[in-house]
């Protein structure tokens, strides 16, 4: 992992206005404490676009959309004994795009669904009922 810490916008605005002024990249590196190839690049990248926006990088496009991964998480939570697979397969049926299990799963915990079984305990009698109601009474303070 790397640790990057973006300069957000506005004090990338004060770099920029910082060197506008007449300043050396040097010093407002050292002012903003900043390496001087970070506020070098955004100086030549000013230059050349006029803007100081940072742009939001790659990475693979989302196979559905907001719209859509609310559609899936719909029919779950009527349903909530629905597999992942079923949820695909009527997903498939109302629009005609194929999604993957693992994007189902992936979209239903988004949607703050999660596969889970309840864990099977042994049935308390009427004496440890009991028993524990005593207990808690004892030591409720």
């Amino acid at each position: 992992m790397s640790s990057r810490h973006h300069i957000d916008d506005f004090m990338r605005g004060r770099i920029i206005g910082k060197i506008e002024e007449g300043r050396k990249i040097t010093n407002v590196a050292r002012e903003f404490d900043i390496a001087h190839s970070v506020v070098s690049r955004l100086w030549k990248s000013f230059k050349t676009t006029g803007m100081c926006i940072r742009r939001h990088g790659g990475g693979r496009v989302r196979s559905t959309t907001p719209a859509e991964d609310r559609y899936i998480v719909l029919p779950a939570k009527r349903n909530r004994r629905t597999t992942a697979q079923q949820v695909a397969n009527q997903f498939l049926a109302a629009s005609g795009k194929q999604i993957s299990r693992k994007t189902v799963a992936r979209r239903l915990r988004g949607g703050g669904l999660y596969a889970r079984r309840p864990v099977v305990c042994v049935p308390l009698t009427r004496q440890h009922r009991t028993a524990r109601l005593q207990w808690c009474r004892e030591h409720h303070n």
